[in-house]
């Protein structure tokens, strides 16, 4: 057996690595180099989810993340700081509190809050604005850069033919529709099965196989700072749900910084300006100067970020064979790099077994979107 894997993200070599250690000749195209796309801006992992979907997904994704270095011989840097959710309105946080009882009950020992007690973990909170929180211990950061790594040298070792900038420009598919091969820049390839895990291209990869996904890609930008007061590097990842500013330490001296999520604007993830605006870097600043203490007038803008997120209509992803031959793992809404390992995992049992056993993926079917099922993720970042 043959698998095409299209996208060289921390998806994709996920996906190659698992398909690798069943015994499938596995080719993995990406049409720059690897993690050109969006890993290399997240790291973050985290259970604090919404939905139960998603924090099992998270769940056993983290099972690999804690022993990655056994497992892959990369140390990859982790920073746990924990993260912690602030709500404004009663209704908010009455949503944070059921979500951590469901969380509880999936065996995550997160834990709500009152504000009061949410400042032991953010000391220069302003408490007095917000009426709950949520927070997890158990959140971190890892670095990227190296999970990418460590991915795609795994994956390399289990016989992945990794080949950077190829394109694939044509899916095949018999006259019942089943795929059969793909096009690329460097020629016809025969494959049994194509996964799409394309990221921010997702959309395009798909309708070369005549499918069409709600999935757009979106600019996402951050801002690197030197706070007026110094922080621990030990400080969660804060956000104020309500409100959208969010912040978490990079290091001792920068802190990366963001504003509301509504701002996300869909963009050409080939062409796309990646400077941020006066406006908007003033609307970031003034959010988390609103939430702590550790900014005000002194803090310095040392750098932005932007990056691509590819979202769904409910910032949930796509992962399912969608016809004969091809599956789409798409569309996490910047929560990819952190659900790769279970990702992986889901999509080789969907080539070998033809469903999936280690989740229940029904949701995240794309025909939810057709059907009006669907339950947004509320706690997106």
């Amino acid at each position: 057996m043959h698998v095409t894997v299209v996208g060289g993200g921390i998806v994709g070599v996920a996906c190659a690595y698992y398909l690798s250690q069943e015994d499938i000749d596995v080719t993995l195209y990406e049409k720059s180099r690897l993690g050109a796309g969006s890993t290399g801006y997240g790291g973050g992992i985290r259970t604090q989810y919404s939905t139960p979907a998603n924090v099992i997904l998270s769940i056993e994704s983290k099972r690999v993340w804690d022993d990655f270095e056994d497992e892959f011989g990369v140390d990859i840097r982790h920073r746990p700081t924990g993260y912690l959710f602030l709500a404004r309105e009663e209704d908010t946080a009455e949503k944070l509190r059921a979500d951590v009882e469901m969380q509880n009950e999936l065996g995550v020992s997160n834990e709500f809050l009152s504000p009061e007690e949410a400042t032991a973990y953010c000391p220069e909170l302003h408490a007095e604005q917000f009426v709950g929180a949520s927070y997890s211990p158990d959140d971190e950061f890892v670095d990227p850069h190296l999970a990418l790594q460590g991915y795609a040298d795994a994956a390399r070792g289990a016989g992945t033919d990794v080949r950077e900038g190829v394109e694939v420009t044509a899916v095949y598919q018999d006259e019942g529709g089943t795929v059969t091969g793909v096009e690329t820049t460097e020629g016809r390839q025969v494959t049994d099965f194509v996964v799409n895990a394309a990221g921010a291209w997702a959309g395009d990869v798909a309708e070369l196989a005549g499918i069409n996904i709600p999935v757009k890609p979106t600019l996402r930008r951050l801002l690197l700072v030197e706070p007026a007061e110094s922080s621990p590097e030990t400080l969660p990842l804060t956000m104020d749900l309500d409100g959208g500013a969010v912040f978490y330490p990079e290091d001792s001296e920068v802190m990366v910084i963001s504003g509301h999520t509504e701002t996300l604007v869909e963009a050409d993830p080939d062409a796309y300006q990646s400077n941020v605006d006066l406006p908007w870097t003033t609307d970031v600043l003034e959010g988390v100067t609103e939430l702590a203490g550790y900014f005000g007038p002194d803090t310095e803008v040392r750098d932005s970020i932007t990056g691509l997120y590819a979202l769904t209509p409910d910032q949930n992803p796509i992962i399912e064979e969608s016809i004969p031959g091809f599956i789409n793992a798409v569309g996490f809404s910047g929560h990819g790099f952190m659900h790769a390992p279970a990702t992986g995992q889901i999509v080789s049992e969907l080539v070998v077994d033809g469903t999936a056993s280690l989740a229940d993926v029904s949701e995240f079917s794309s025909s939810r979107f057709e059907r009006g099922a669907t339950t947004d993720e509320q706690n997106f970042i």
